[in-house]
């Protein structure tokens, strides 16, 4: 892990795109940039920037229905222990809890519903919140590298809340 980093004050990232797809590689630049400064390994950099990108992605056509005038707001706080992501559409919200399991054996050949899947799958913990003025937030956190040992020896617990 970088050195020149560690200790200093958090590093806060805020991102607004128009609900296209033409800008979720831009803000996964972004992911792929703060997980490198965060010294994960290639492999879970990866990861990271995946689930962030499908949460963008969900944002722009589940939550804003493609709706270009409806922003996606996207916020990273880089800590010394964790990288926390909090995407914010403007759609009505849906119950995490009720998703289908991609893993089932009907839902095998759909190509649907793996977003959320791999979100919960390659992030430490996974919310998806209500936001007060309207729309939903998912916020992800994944645990530094060297933090591992103090977030209690866990390795991925996932929260849900429900809308």
């Amino acid at each position: 892990m970088p050195d020149d980093i560690q200790g200093a004050a958090d590093t806060v990232i805020e991102v607004t795109i128009a609900s296209h797809y033409r800008f979720v590689e831009m803000v996964g630049a972004v992911a792929d940039q703060l997980t490198q400064l965060a010294g994960f390994e290639a492999e879970n950099a990866d990861w990271v920037g995946l689930a962030v990108r499908e949460s963008i992605v969900n944002a722009i056509k589940h939550g804003n229905q493609l709706d270009i005038s409806k922003p996606v707001q996207v916020r990273f706080q880089l800590t010394d222990e964790k990288l926390i992501v909090v995407v914010r559409d403007r759609g009505q919200g849906f119950d995490a809890d009720h998703l289908a399991d991609p893993r089932d054996p009907e839902n095998l050949l759909n190509p649907n519903g793996r977003g959320i899947f791999y979100m919960r799958t390659f992030m430490d913990t996974v919310e998806f919140l209500p936001h007060q003025q309207g729309g939903l937030e998912v916020r992800m956190v994944k645990y530094r590298p060297t933090s591992q040992a103090r977030s209690n020896g866990s390795s991925a617990s996932h929260s849900r809340s429900r809308d």
